[in-house]
């Protein structure tokens, strides 16, 4: 067994009783065998899966292709083919951890996979096909993943009474969280009346955390006043640490203890959407400040390779008083005016919509890929005899989708530039970050071109391209090195291009009313994006200016 050291931090992590999982799984992983190096190297114990994984798993290679391409030639409808894609990954992940399953006596070792997002808010649907997601992957080291809404609450316990493993998903709240610990304990207690043995049944709770300082801060940003402000970037550990001190107390508690006793085991708390949003926080605050014995922390794959590189664990555990601190904090929040049961409702609302639209960006992509590959007329599933466009109004959409397609190539070309420029910056990862984005944006929009039938206009697109690189001749105080302004005016030029392409995005949306060719669950995700890279890039704008104009001084 390795000894664990400095050079070493999720060694660390592990040896302090955090069960480290990471938040991604695809084909890519699986056959390439890069999962079993993150097991071997990174001491990675577990898996999450969740529908924007999914749907971001089949945009990578062809490793679905020939799958699809049998599927669509058996006339399997897009939903069942999404279940198949997805269980088989699921259960083969489960094969890859189930050494650790075993080693750990099933504590880890765990493979998790959601019922469909769209049954959220339908409890007898949601048991159906829970039962129906286990007994399909039939692996003991699976967990079906429900969310914690209300109606998910009554299926936690009823899946639970019948000894299937359950993760507990998009939790927000203190009170909800409460909640999902008692449908966990009712659902141990009814197994135990029906004879099952508890100490095959395991589940966790899934707490989200980023996702809490996402939302909080921009309401203290909205109030603007200095004390609000230094309220920032501190709601998530607070509430995640006063949902230890629950668990703490349900654990202590003779519920708990007498199932205990009879074979159970507890629910641990789970962290998730650790991956850290904001750049000007640490990228490793959601696991450093969250290392607590006996929970588990899934992480996406930049947040594990960040930890593993300069991760560090607190001098000492969280202390009692911490659970003072932390109450003490969301009083302040109140005081500022920060509704936090808004702030939790809203983000279960919202986490239930994203997650849905990731759903639907999934079917998308596989009813694309099984029309494509049958070589059916029509794809299954999809509404018949919309309007044909005029042949005028073909062309002018043609013009105005290659016109965005050129402003795409160069926009690409100047973010890539940017980041290039940018290297050892404080804002090298975010420049980084949001040119990947774009590319994939880029990448969305020809395949849209692609389902409307519009061809590329290469000589359009290369003059897209030359443009980008003429522009670089611009006077800026500098014509041909870079000056204390560059910064700013690439910034801003990057501003604008973002905003014409969301300006774009809702025109497609607009016309995918009447035209099914579009899928307008896929166009909000993009149109989302845009908008979270505006308010990225905006800010960076911002501080550009501060630090390059010089301040205005009052005329005497």
């Amino acid at each position: 067994m390795s000894v664990p050291s400095a050079s070493d931090p999720l060694a660390e992590l592990s040896a302090a009783g955090v069960s480290v999982w990471l938040d991604d799984l695809s084909r890519e992983l699986l056959a390439g065998g890069e999962l079993r190096t993150l097991i071997a190297d990174r001491h990675v114990v577990g898996v999450t899966t969740n529908p924007t994984i999914f749907a971001s798993a089949l945009s990578k290679g062809d490793r679905y292709s020939e799958q699809l391409r049998r599927l669509g030639g058996e006339g399997a409808s897009v939903d069942d083919a999404v279940f198949a894609l997805t269980t088989d990954d699921v259960r083969e992940g489960c094969d890859v951890f189930r050494p650790v399953y075993e080693r750990t006596g099933g504590t880890d070792g765990r493979v998790s996979i959601e019922v469909d997002p769209r049954l959220a808010r339908d409890t007898a649907a949601t048991v159906d096909q829970a039962r129906k997601l286990w007994a399909t992957v039939d692996r003991p080291n699976l967990l079906v993943k429900i969310p914690a809404t209300e109606e998910g609450l009554a299926a936690i316990t009823a899946v639970i009474a019948q000894g299937i493993s359950v993760n507990v998903t998009l939790i927000f709240s203190l009170d909800r969280y409460r909640a999902v610990m008692d449908a966990y304990l009712s659902g141990l207690e009814q197994a135990r009346d029906a004879g099952r043995d508890l100490a095959g049944i395991h589940s966790v709770a899934s707490f989200f955390v980023s996702r809490v300082d996402t939302e909080v801060d921009a309401r203290l940003d909205a109030l603007g006043t200095p004390e609000a402000r230094a309220l920032k970037g501190k709601a998530a550990i607070a509430n995640a640490r006063l949902a230890h001190q629950a668990y703490e107390e349900m654990t202590a508690g003779p519920r708990w203890q007498a199932l205990a006793a009879d074979g159970a085991r507890p629910q641990r708390p789970l962290w998730a959407s650790t991956g850290v949003k904001n750049p000007d926080y640490p990228d490793t605050l959601y696991v450093s400040e969250l290392a607590i014995a006996g929970t588990v922390n899934t992480m996406p794959g930049s947040t594990l390779a960040a930890f593993a590189e300069h991760g560090t664990l607190p001098a000492h555990a969280p202390a009692p008083d911490g659970y003072a601190a932390a109450a003490a904090h969301f009083a302040a929040l109140e005081r500022a005016g920060v509704d936090f049961a808004d702030v939790t409702e809203t983000l279960e609302r919202e986490g239930l919509s994203k997650f849905e639209a990731s759903w639907t960006e999934l079917g998308a992509s596989v009813d694309r890929e099984m029309h494509s590959a049958s070589g059916a007329d029509e794809p299954a599933g999809r509404p018949h005899g919309a309007p044909q466009k005029a042949p005028d109004d073909a062309g002018l959409l043609a013009i105005y989708l290659n016109d965005h397609l050129s402003g795409a190539t160069a926009g690409l070309e100047l973010f890539r530039r940017a980041a290039q420029n940018r290297k050892g910056q404080d804002d090298a990862e975010t420049l980084a970050e949001l040119c990947r984005q774009v590319q994939q944006d880029r990448d969305s929009l020809t395949q849209i071109m692609a389902d409307l039938g519009v061809s590329a206009d290469h000589s359009k697109v290369a003059l897209g391209w030359l443009a980008e690189k003429a522009g670089r001749l611009k006077p800026n105080g500098h014509l041909f090195s870079r000056s204390p302004l560059s910064d700013l005016l690439e910034l801003e030029s990057m501003l604008l291009g973002v905003q014409g392409k969301a300006a774009c995005w809702r025109s497609l949306r607009e016309l995918a009313r009447t035209d099914n060719r579009l899928y307008p669950e896929h166009l909000d995700i993009l149109l989302e994006r845009a908008e979270h890279q505006i308010g990225v890039l905006e800010r960076l704008r911002l501080d550009a200016a501060a630090r390059v104009l010089p301040p205005t001084r009052a005329s005497v």
